[in-house]
């Protein structure tokens, strides 16, 4: 399918479809990610009071402000050093549960794709990956325990099936944002294992997760950057 996508992009330069992100693509998506958690930044605090202490969207407007803010400043050309300076950026800026999370996200991803000048499918899908390795690992969680992680999770899977499959960039990340909402629904039927909801556990069920709307809302802005 590939030199198909090739020839059409070729004869129709007008409705050329975007096969890979660039720095200056890297750079416009986080630019996207502030403004998205900005227009959702009451209602991640309404979701998290529930079941928490309410600052998480305080949390994720804040660091993802500083991380437009450094990048803004870069004249690099490596997407894998803007990404894990941006987690860099987020996770000092937000030095909480999440913030941390995010951060360490993001800069586990960068350092997997460290070196490039653009990520085709294949790149991103390792850089994904690599993002969730990083949640693993630092939260000590995994998938079914009602965090980020039940929404990136099936993401990053849907992204490795879209590489096996031979899909475009499009879809691929079309894809990843419909697993990460579907993983996101699955949380109304978990109980919390980690962090502040614990005491709340019986509390949260029914509740979608506060983390894993923000691991939705993070591919949607990659998936909607992708096909406008």
């Amino acid at each position: 399918m590939n030199w198909l996508r090739a020839r059409l992009s070729s004869a129709f330069p007008q409705y050329a479809i975007m096969t890979t992100l660039q720095a200056s693509d890297v750079k416009a998506i986080f630019a996207s990610l502030d403004k998205v958690m900005a227009d959702n930044r009451e209602y991640l605090i309404e979701l998290d009071a529930k079941v928490g202490d309410g600052d998480l969207g305080l949390t994720m407007t804040k660091g993802f402000s500083a991380a437009v803010k450094t990048l803004s400043t870069l004249e690099e050309q490596d997407v894998g050093q803007l990404m894990a300076k941006a987690g860099m950026a987020i996770a000092q800026a937000a030095p909480s549960t999440m913030g941390t999370l995010v951060g360490s996200g993001f800069m586990k991803a960068g350092k997997a794709v460290k070196g490039k000048t653009e990520l085709a499918l294949p790149d991103l899908s390792e850089a994904m990956t690599q993002f969730v390795e990083g949640l693993m690992a630092r939260g000590k969680a995994k998938p079914g325990e009602k965090t980020i992680i039940d929404a990136l999770h099936p993401a990053a899977q849907a992204l490795q099936h879209a590489v096996m499959d031979d899909m475009s960039l499009e879809e691929g990340l079309s894809n990843a944002y419909d697993a990460a909402r579907q993983g996101l629904e699955a949380t109304k039927e978990m109980v919390p294992q980690h962090g502040k909801q614990v005491p709340h556990r019986e509390k949260s069920r029914g509740l979608q997760d506060p983390g894993a709307t923000v691991g939705v809302l993070i591919m949607q802005v990659f998936a909607e950057y992708v096909t406008n």
